[in-house]
């Protein structure tokens, strides 16, 4: 009895449930990652590991010191016409590594695209995310056939054999500010909105 309840716990601790997408009617690039790890999904902010790249990079791309502050941080993404989500809706990993996953559930993306048509160009944050995603793309290519995908490296920092030096994931990550030009701009206003 006392294994089968250990089991079930671990069950429970082990199934992640990603967040809802950060997004405006202005959005033009969506920036999708994998799965939040697990300190974004207890804080309920996107890339809160302080290990991870994602804010660095990103301020640096467009020439800005971010403030420390979550708010200003989304404020900022979403006046620039970044929205951010993930591939996966859920999935079972334990820990924080995308090595870790299995059993994922894929987002819904048709439901998210028609909402905010606007999104022209759709950044990939990494290996996994990439890879996911290519295969929800293969599943559904109609969904996306108007739309620019970009594979960039993964602002994870943790340390792996294919880790770029920061400098190189700076000069990638500069992809989204050159496309997001390309996408032409609405007169809708980058009030945040949060879907569930």
């Amino acid at each position: 009895m006392h294994k089968e309840l250990a089991t079930k716990q671990q069950v429970i601790e082990t199934w992640k449930e990603g967040l809802a997408p950060v997004i405006s009617k202005a959005s033009r690039v969506l920036i999708l990652g994998s799965l939040p790890g697990d300190i974004s999904l207890r804080l309920q902010q996107y890339y809160a590991n302080p290990r991870n790249q994602f804010w660095g990079i990103l301020g640096a791309v467009y020439g800005c010191t971010l403030q420390s502050s979550y708010e200003e941080k989304i404020n900022f993404a979403l006046e620039r016409g970044l929205a951010l989500w993930d591939v996966l809706k859920a999935a079972d990993r334990k820990g924080s590594l995308d090595a870790n996953i299995t059993k994922a559930i894929p987002n819904e993306f048709g439901e998210l695209l028609s909402a905010y048509p606007n999104i022209g160009v759709i950044a990939l944050n990494g290996r996994r995310a990439a890879a996911d995603f290519r295969s929800i793309q293969r599943r559904d290519p109609d969904l996306f056939v108007a739309r620019q995908c970009i594979e960039l490296p993964s602002t994870s920092g943790v340390p792996g054999r294919n880790i770029l030096p920061l400098r190189e994931k700076i000069n990638r990550w500069a992809a989204i500010r050159d496309a997001e030009h390309t996408v032409p701009r609405e007169t809708h206003s980058a009030t945040r909105e949060t879907r569930t």
